[in-house]
């Protein structure tokens, strides 16, 4: 599946997209993050503070126990501001 990074988050991971193929136990937008934590320094500093991290699944934003399951691209991004 194509993920997405946006913002700081794109900033700390180094890279705005890439194809990741996560094991079959990565089940949901929660279990991504913690897989991504672990794959690497930059992705460790990306993710830090996963409660403040956003996402969306092909363009609808879910919350953390939202399943991955068929997504064809998972975007990740900081809380947005208004102004």
């Amino acid at each position: 599946m194509k993920v997405k990074y946006f913002a700081w988050v794109r900033e700390r991971v180094g890279k705005s997209e890439e194809l990741v193929d996560p094991p079959d136990n990565v089940e949901t937008v929660g279990d991504l993050i913690a897989w991504l934590t672990r794959q690497g320094e930059s992705y460790a500093h990306a993710f830090e503070k996963p409660r403040v991290i956003r996402a969306a699944i092909d363009h609808a934003h879910v919350k953390p126990e939202a399943t991955i399951a068929g997504a064809r691209e998972i975007a990740f991004f900081p809380p947005m501001t208004g102004g």
